[in-house]
């Protein structure tokens, strides 16, 4: 119980940092957006400016006294809300225009600086050399007769040699993003005394529960133990259910012809007759097949040269046989190695080339197909890949059986890394990774 207590509290207090650094990200984005905004706004309110004094700034001469003074009454009267207006500067940082605050008029601030120490004209005037752009700074606010946060935006009028911009004041800005600050705190603060609260009322059904579970837990143990032996011995059954009727209907059924084809012979040579021999020979034939059989299902159950000789071996005589049977061209490229490899990795990748041959036999309609094993990094890696028509992985790692899913799983299982790579009409490759000892 106590693990599980202290599991659920860290939890809980990760959920509530992630909810709370959620909230910080989401603040600052919502912060960057409506500062965007502002700074569009900014330009449009330029935008305009611009084209109130356009005929007279593009029209008159650079010298002509009479068409500033006409500019400078234009953008003294153009204001916006209750502290929007629009300020002038020439180069040299001496003020030009200013509607909210007169004094300034005729004032040189190139080296003005605010409360923070940042120097407001030479700084303005220089993203406005540039091109035009945004500065924020600590300003005046007329409305509240104190300092507060702005945003700015400024540009050149290159014929006088003007600088000519406009200021929002963000204080409000700044205000909701501390509300919305606070609003995020106490959310959090609630989200955790109610999850802490729910804690305690599970924790208390928890204990409740455990109780209960604990007086069947024997019973329930020996019912999963007795379902689990009922399992075993039905997979066994089947198991032996299989291999019976694969005797009967292929050892059994060859042998009955090769006891049928002795018996004929024998009678044929009672009688003189000289086709006994043909009888011989074909039953001689069905024996082979026989042979073949049987050598096929001891295979099948355990192969016994990977005990003998190791899984190259194994995977040369599976090969041969496949090319042997089938008539598919194999490229193989199977280095021997010093060493052999754990009985189990042996075991698995043997049943993985065999399953894999097997589908390309039955499914793929591949003519070619690549084999290949390496050792890279104290890693054993087999490859095995053919030219057929390919699959849809998706569907395959669904299907029921053994199949692709049983490889994967069998590979996991021992710490290896199993991965597929298939498209309709494109062939399918197939790679098993299993990292090995360095002793070994």
């Amino acid at each position: 119980m106590l693990p599980l207590l202290v599991v659920t509290s860290l939890i809980t207090l990760m959920t509530v940092n992630q909810a709370r650094q959620l909230g910080k990200e989401e603040i600052l984005t919502f912060e960057r957006n409506l500062l965007e905004a502002k700074r569009t706004e900014l330009k449009h309110y330029v935008s305009l400016a611009l084209t109130s004094i356009e005929p007279v700034y593009r029209n008159a001469d650079p010298n002509d006294p009479a068409a500033r003074e006409l500019v400078k009454a234009i953008l003294n009267s153009l204001t916006y809300g209750e502290d929007g207006y629009f300020f002038v500067y020439d180069l040299e940082g001496t003020n030009l225009v200013h509607p909210k605050q007169p004094e300034l008029v005729g004032q040189a601030l190139y080296d003005l600086q605010d409360i923070n120490g940042n120097y407001v004209i030479r700084n303005l005037l220089e993203v406005a050399i540039n091109g035009g752009g945004h500065y924020r700074y600590m300003w005046n606010k007329p409305s509240l007769g104190k300092v507060v946060d702005k945003l700015s935006y400024a540009v050149i009028l290159p014929d006088w040699d003007w600088m000519l911009g406009t200021g929002i004041y963000i204080d409000d800005v700044v205000n909701e993003i501390n509300n919305i600050k606070a609003q995020v705190n106490r959310n959090v603060r609630n989200t955790f005394l109610t999850v802490m609260a729910i804690i305690t009322v599970a924790t208390a059904f928890i204990v409740m529960v455990g109780v209960v579970i604990n007086v069947h837990e024997h019973r329930l143990a020996d019912g999963k133990l007795k379902e689990l032996s009922q399992q075993t011995v039905l997979f066994q059954e089947d198991e032996k259910r299989r291999i019976s009727r694969e005797l009967h209907d292929g050892i059994n059924q060859l042998m009955v012809s090769v006891k049928y084809r002795i018996e004929l012979s024998i009678e044929k040579m009672r009688l003189s007759d000289h086709s006994a021999k043909q009888d011989l020979h074909k039953g001689a034939q069905v024996l082979n097949e026989a042979i073949h059989e049987v050598r096929r299902i001891s295979r099948d159950l355990r192969p016994s040269i990977l005990d003998d000789l190791g899984l190259m071996a194994a995977l040369d005589s599976l090969l041969g046989e496949f090319v042997e049977r089938t008539g598919i061209h194999l490229e193989q490229h199977t280095p021997p190695y010093r060493h052999r490899l754990p009985d189990q990795i042996e075991t698995t990748l043997y049943r993985i080339v065999q399953e894999a041959l097997t589908n390309i036999e039955r499914h793929s309609e591949a003519s070619h197909v690549r084999l290949n094993t390496s050792w890279s990094n104290h890693s054993f890696q087999l490859t095995i890949q053919d030219n057929g028509k390919g699959f849809l992985i998706k569907e395959a790692l669904y299907q029921r059986g053994i199949g692709l899913r049983n490889m994967r799983e069998r590979v996991e299982f021992l710490g290896g890394d199993f991965t597929i790579h298939s498209e309709p009409e494109h062939g399918t490759k197939l790679k098993a990774l299993f990292p090995i000892p360095v002793h070994v």
